[in-house]
Order: structure tokens, then C-alpha cells, then sequence
């Protein structure tokens, strides 16, 4: 197994505390966003190899592109590719994330095949699909972690606006009450994405100020037009379910689902893609035809998850996806050895204590990489959690 190196990512909304706290380094001043831990090409982890040369540090990409049967597992690689399927984050959000949803696979790869004839740039700002692949993804709190997730059932919402007392409100008021389920949040959706910027502005204005006046179920949306002032996301997360995860609770987000994240620190694994439609939150593009094409209009809880553990002490956060499976180990002191030998590669990474993978002890934030079939004890005391494939 090897050591990883990472790359944080230093995003706006980043902390510029709350990672640093967890590697038990000094703050730079800077946000401090995400970690990221995996072969995503955009920031891979660097790990140090042995080669003819001596040791080398290397992109896992690269490591894995050399050999990926013997670091993926060949029944990973027939089923997945020659790339690690998932990406694991550490992720620290000092202020609120997009607005925003990921296509399912059948729309990202033809999203993506469509930009590609149309010969868009891979990375021009106006591009949705940066990949072929989908992005599910599953966020596990390791302080308290608030964030928005999924359509609230239209007639709460309607009940929500109408206690604003703000007129320029009230005709999404009348939608929500007079359409079934499915419509009422398309036609309302789409109001607000495609409304008169002004008059948008003047709503948003004085729909925040009535939201701290109220405080209450208002409370979590109160705050961001401090951060977006304008910005008809605004409106658009007032249909949004809001929830706050404990630590040890995570939140599932499958394809199609509006969602963004607030405030707090989390794990968050995902299928190894950057597709992203944004509904607002943020001064990057948006492209209200094609999300209206990928968003699903259904209402529902959020559904946290909260695992149990096994016999073995792993404790599994279940999702009906195959490209990753997160757990975690809560290890107390004297607890017994487990076995992590896994046929696909996994990524272990500490956020507790002091976990020994093999021979190498784990502090907070540290993460190692273990090709497929590589025997590992897990050891000592502390958590830590464990990124694989369900293959």
C-alpha cells in the first residue's frame, strides 16, 4: 500500500479553518475547499513508487494507466474501465455550494458525445459535460453539516412562500396549490430561472429580509443573499428540503436530484465525473434548458442514512450504485484486528485517532491507497473510513 499526497482545492465557499483543524495544521488565510483523494485528472494524488530509477513520486493516474488489472482488479477494470471509479473528498464548506444537479449516465454520455461534435472546448465556461459519466455521490458529516436536498412537497412550499407575505411570491404560490406534483415544481422552477433579472433581484431582496424577520423553517435560507445578492437560486432553494446531518449521518444524491451544501465537514465519495448543471448560487453558467431536461420533479424527505455496524466493526452506508461503497471503522482502544482485503482498490482514509493500515499509522486527514487483492490488518484505535468499489 502507499502513502497518498493530495491536493486541496481552494474553491470561495471553502473553510479557511475547518481543514486545517483536522490535519492539526496552521490556517493560510485562504479557503481551504476540498481534498481530494483518488485519480480524478484534474488534482490525482501522488503516491512514491519503487522503480529501476530509485523512488519516484507519481500521479496515481499514472500508476494506474501502467498496470490497472494489477492496482484495479480485473473484474473492476471489465466492469468500469482502466480509472479508478470514484473520487474520495474531504469537503469543508465555509459558505454555501451551487445550486446544482448531475445528469445519470444515459444523459452524460450523450450530453457529452453532443459538445464534443459541437466542438466546444473541454473547458470553456459554458460547457455542461466534462465527461462521459454520471455523478452520484454521498456525502458522510463529520461535524454537524447542513444542507438542501431534493423537492419539498409542493403544498408545504406554497405554505412556506405565502408566510412570507411577499407579493412578486405569490403567483409560484398559486402554481404550487394548482398543478399536480410534477408540473407545479417544473412551472415554478422555470419562472424563477427564467424571470426578469431586475424584477428577480427586487424579489429576492425582500424574500431574505422576511426570512431572518420570520426566522424558524426560514432560518437556513436567510443567509444567502448575503453571499448571492440577486440571485434567483435563492428562490429556487426555497423548494428545497432543507436537513442537517450529525456526525455519522450522510446523505445519498442521485442523478437528477437538486441539491447544494452549506455549511460544515464532510467525506464525500462520488463517481468519478465532473458533470455539473447548476440552478444558481453562483456566478457561473446556467443553462435553464438543458437542466430543466435532467432535473427529476418529485418531492420526497431527504433520506439519511445512518449505518450499522457488522460483527467485523465496519460500518457501511448503503446506495444502490456500484462505482464506490463508503464505510467506517470507529475503533476504540484494544479493539480486535479486521481484515480489509478487498478484490478491488481501495482508499482508507483517517479522521480520528490513530488507525495503523499494515505497517503505516494514520493521523487525521492522512489516507493511503491499496491496490486490488494487497493483504491489510487494520489496527489501533481512532476512525477511519474506507473507500472501495462494491465489485
Amino acid at each position: 500500500m502507499d502513502r497518498l499526497s493530495n491536493t486541496v482545492r481552494p474553491y470561495a465557499w471553502g473553510s479557511t479553518t475547518a481543514i486545517p483543524e483536522l490535519l492539526g495544521t496552521a490556517p493560510t488565510g485562504e479557503p481551504q475547499a476540498e481534498m481530494w483523494m483518488g485519480a480524478h485528472p484534474g488534482a490525482p494524488s501522488r503516491i512514491t513508487r519503487t522503480t529501476p530509477e530509485g523512488d519516484r513520486e507519481q500521479p496515481l493516474t499514472d500508476v494506474i494507466a501502467a498496470d490497472p488489472e494489477k492496482e484495479l482488479g480485473p473484474a473492476a477494470v471489465a466492469k468500469f474501465g482502466p480509472r479508478l471509479p470514484f473520487l474520495l473528498k474531504i469537503l469543508a464548506a465555509g459558505a454555501p455550494l451551487s445550486l446544482q444537479v448531475h445528469p445519470d449516465l444515459a444523459q452524460a454520455k450523450a450530453g457529452y458525445a453532443a459538445e464534443e461534435r459541437a466542438g466546444v472546448p473541454l473547458l470553456a465556461p459554458h460547457r455542461n459535460y466534462k465527461d462521459a459519466n454520471h455523478k452520484p455521490e454521498l456525502i458522510c458529516a463529520l461535524t454537524p453539516f447542513d444542507g438542501l436536498c431534493g423537492f419539498r412537497d409542493p403544498v408545504e412550499t406554497a405554505d412556506l412562500l405565502a408566510a412570507l407575505d411577499v407579493d412578486s411570491l405569490k403567483p409560484y404560490v398559486d402554481l404550487l396549490h394548482a398543478h399536480p406534483e410534477d408540473a407545479a415544481l417544473r412551472e415554478v422552477l422555470t419562472a424563477v430561472l427564467t424571470a426578469d433579472p431586475d424584477s428577480m433581484a427586487a424579489t429576492v431582496t425582500e424574500t431574505s429580509a422576511a426570512c431572518e424577520r420570520l426566522g424558524g423553517a426560514h432560518a437556513p435560507y436567510a443567509g444567502l443573499a448575503h453571499h448571492f445578492p440577486g440571485d434567483p437560486g435563492i428562490i429556487a432553494a426555497l423548494l428545497l428540503n432543507h436537513v442537517r446531518l450529525q456526525p455519522g449521518e450522510a446523505l445519498y444524491l442521485g442523478a437528477g436530484v437538486p441539491h447544494a451544501y452549506l455549511s460544515g465537514l464532510g467525506v464525500e465519495v462520488m463517481a468519478n465525473s465532473d458533470n455539473v448543471l447548476r440552478c444558481g448560487l453562483t456566478p457561473k453558467h446556467v443553462d435553464v434548458p438543458e437542466l430543466l431536461r435532467v432535473v427529476r420533479f418529485e418531492a420526497g424527505e431527504p433520506g439519511v442514512l445512518r449505518p450499522e455496524a457488522s460483527p467485523s466493526g465496519e460500518e457501511v452506508y448503503e446506495t444502490p450504485v456500484d462505482e464506490f461503497r463508503l464505510s467506517r471503522y470507529v475503533r476504540p482502544e484494544g479493539a480486535a484486528p479486521a481484515d480489509l482485503t478487498a478484490p478491488a482498490a481501495q482508499i482508507l482514509l483517517a479522521t480520528a485517532g490513530s488507525p495503523k493500515a499494515g505497517d503505516i499509522t494514520l493521523t487525521p486527514g492522512q489516507s493511503v491507497f491499496i491496490p486490488a487483492g494487497e493483504t491489510v490488518e487494520l489496527t489501533g484505535s481512532g476512525t477511519l473510513f474506507r473507500a472501495t468499489t462494491t465489485t
